[in-house]
């Protein structure tokens, strides 16, 4: 087997392994809080789907960035949904709850949206280089590995509550083991290529990861502030795990799988550090409660 074809293969089980269980720690009430909420919904699709696509377009043609780098950056930013969301929104002492309904939703369509999405897009950004998915195939690939996984975990979560919470911790660690072999095996195939990223490559990461920051802020309003945070955090980070298993399938041996991986590492560290900090400057309410006991 070619070491592209283990590379994709790995993102595909990765993938399946991360739906499933995210879907055996939601419960169904805390989706179905979210579709409740339309005007809530509807601006957190317009923020992951339109706002951060647009940003990232025009931050590619700012920056001139080649095509195949450009391409995996793209990929990168049409795909919302991912699992960190929540467990960064709790570190920022945001609504887990409305994070964890989002992540969802946008993870499920996703395996529709970010297809649809990068065919209208890569073109714009192609050049001279065919850059084109196979958009039909792609959608039911990501169904595959995304959408059935992740409805499989949810109704395991639903019928089968205890077996599911037995289920989640080892689950999520072999998440964690599978995402960490997976860049593990990235970086060293890439490594050349990662290695020679400049400082301009670098700071074009922090302007798009800023702008998916703003771009939840924007779409927040008057949200209260731990709302606020769900989304900003939502939105900011997008799915490794998709946007991997597009690139290694679409793009194989190329540039985009390097930038793809270096955001995924850059954008996740970055958001933790925010997650961080926004956590330590926001009062702990239990703690006042006590004290004006």
């Amino acid at each position: 087997m070619a070491v592209d074809q283990l590379v994709n293969l790995l993102a595909a089980v990765t993938l399946i392994e991360m739906m499933v269980a995210l879907g055996l720690g939601v419960k169904a009430s805390d989706v179905l809080s979210v579709g409740k909420q339309l005007d809530l919904l509807f601006r957190a699709l317009l923020a992951n789907y339109i706002v951060v696509p647009a940003a990232a377009l025009a931050l590619l043609l700012l920056f001139h960035a080649t095509p195949m780098v450009a391409a995996g950056l793209l990929i990168a930013a049409v795909c919302p949904g991912a699992p960190y969301a929540p467990p960064f929104t709790a570190m920022a002492k945001g609504n887990v709850t409305l994070a964890v309904g989002l992540m969802v939703v946008l993870a499920a369509s996703s395996a529709i949206v970010a297809p649809l999405l990068l065919g209208f897009l890569l073109p714009l950004i192609a050049a001279n280089t065919a850059l084109k998915i196979n958009v039909f195939k792609m959608i039911s690939t990501l169904l595959g590995a995304q959408l059935l996984p992740l409805c499989l975990g949810l109704m395991l979560r639903h019928y089968r509550p205890a077996l599911a919470e037995r289920l989640k911790k080892p689950a999520s660690l072999l998440t964690l083991s599978l995402n960490l072999f997976l860049l593990t095996v990235i970086i060293l195939v890439q490594f050349q290529t990662l290695a020679d990223i400049h400082l301009r490559g670098y700071f074009g990461m922090l302007c798009l990861v800023v702008a998916t920051l703003l771009a939840g802020r924007m779409v927040a309003k008057r949200a209260p502030e731990d709302a606020t945070k769900s989304m900003v955090l939502t939105t900011s980070v997008r799915n490794v795990g998709v946007s991997l298993v597009i690139a290694t399938g679409s793009f194989p041996g190329t540039a985009a799988i390097t930038s793809a991986t270096a955001y995924a590492i850059f954008q996740t560290v970055f958001i933790a550090l925010v997650a961080m900090a926004w956590g330590r400057h926001t009062p702990d309410v239990s703690l006042i409660e006590r004290r004006a006991a």
